[in-house]
């Protein structure tokens, strides 16, 4: 059964907020999103540094992506309940984004953060129900985020009008106290941070009109600019790298951001192992001649 039906209806306030004259974002006009609601669906995660940095997170449901704004992103642990603003949907094709939105609503940057596929716990597979209801719970095999959580509606819940919801990790092999977003800030489309988003684009369009004035936001942004506009002259030069180091291979950075996957516990597990190697003896160096003398090269 094709799920895409009411996907013109549900971005509705979506369009209404965006003048797509103006901004590269995807109009919806036409989704790729596909029919079937048995595979597993996408999800993705966008850093966003507008008039404040926040994580945008989203899962393709019905042809759109429902979406949530996380002020301090998701967190790996389960103690966490982190604050989730129930947004607009977007259309299927934003979950690829990234770029400048120059000016308008959501004027900044958009950076795709993490993106992967998910699938309702069992007794959540009617997803619109469970919303109604005000509690979801899903897995997600992202590159950064894995395993079990639940999204929970607050202040009103389960009269649908509440836009407050809680992302809880749940307690798995992939929960920790690891903090995924500080460690693995990163683009998994990219693998470049912000300024190399926006050098990308026209640095220099922000200096007369930014999109975040003042805070811990405007001074980020005023940042950003600055080594986007040097990265970029850097570029147009021809000059090459932004530094002398030895250029990585590529998908180092994505291999980087894979490791974030890793599950705590099997980190905390390795730990002792790596004590016990520190405290062995440095081993006895070998006799002169000795591996000719068992055969070994």
């Amino acid at each position: 059964m094709d799920d895409r039906k009411g996907a013109p209806k549900r971005l509705k306030e979506y369009k209404a907020k965006r003048n797509f004259q103006k901004t590269p974002e995807p109009s919806g006009d036409r989704s790729s999103a596909r029919g079937s609601a048995e595979r597993d669906r996408f999800f993705c995660v966008q850093k966003h540094l507008a008039s404040h940095l926040h994580y945008d997170f989203r899962l393709e449901h019905a042809g759109v992506l429902l979406s949530w704004a996380v002020p301090k992103g998701p967190s790996l642990n389960t103690a966490d309940k982190r604050l989730a603003m129930r947004v607009e949907d977007h259309p299927f094709d934003y979950g690829e984004f990234e770029g400048v939105i120059p000016e308008g609503y959501g004027a900044g940057i958009v950076m795709l953060w993490d993106k992967g596929t998910w699938r309702p716990e069992p007794g959540f597979e009617d997803v619109d129900k469970a919303l109604a209801k005000g509690e979801l719970k899903f897995r997600l095999e992202g590159v950064k985020l894995k395993g079990g959580w639940v999204i929970v509606r607050t202040g009103g819940r389960g009269n649908g009008e509440s836009r407050t919801w809680l992302l809880i990790k749940h307690r798995d092999e992939w929960a920790g106290p690891l903090d995924v977003a500080t460690k693995f800030p990163l683009s998994v489309k990219s693998f470049g941070d912000f300024e190399d988003i926006l050098a990308q684009d026209k640095p220099d369009v922000w200096e007369s009109h930014r999109p975040a004035a003042g805070g811990a936001a405007g001074e980020m942004l005023s940042q950003i600019i600055e080594r986007a506009a040097k990265l970029k002259a850097r570029r147009d030069a021809g000059a090459g790298p932004r530094t002398a180091a030895k250029p990585k291979r590529p998908g180092s950075r994505a291999t980087a951001a894979r490791r974030s996957a890793r599950p705590a516990a099997a980190k905390r597990r390795s730990a002792p192992n790596r004590r016990a190697a520190a405290k062995r003896p440095p081993a006895r160096p070998a006799a002169k001649g000795a591996g000719r003398r068992t055969g070994r090269a």
